[in-house]
């Protein structure tokens, strides 16, 4: 897995819709700031759909790959218009850099 490759993707195919710093504003998407460990539709100050609220998974790497290869499919209702990432190595790469970026050392 590189991360680094994986902020490659994320400004690729993320970055419209998503920030990763911690206090960064929600655009279309939340702030992905604290994903890991995280409950579905949990972040504050977004309006998420009743079926990311409702999905009630906890956000993990192992999560993170089945929900990034068809989001539409994994949470079935939610606004995300992301189609998804067919390639393994890419997600994996994107999960390196959201785990890096999102949840740095205390």
């Amino acid at each position: 897995m590189s991360a680094k490759n994986g902020a490659k993707i994320f400004k690729q195919r993320c970055d419209q819709c998503h920030t990763v710093e911690a206090g960064g504003k929600h655009k279309t998407g939340p702030n992905l700031n604290g994903l890991i460990g995280r409950k579905t539709g949990a972040m504050p100050g977004f309006q998420y759909t009743d079926a990311n609220k409702k999905k009630g998974i906890t956000w993990s790497p192992e999560t993170l790959d089945i929900y990034l290869t068809n989001p539409k499919k994994y949470i079935p209702g939610t606004k995300m218009v992301f189609a998804g990432l067919k390639k393994k190595k890419d997600r994996n790469d994107l999960i390196a850099y959201l785990v890096k970026s999102t949840n740095p050392p205390k």
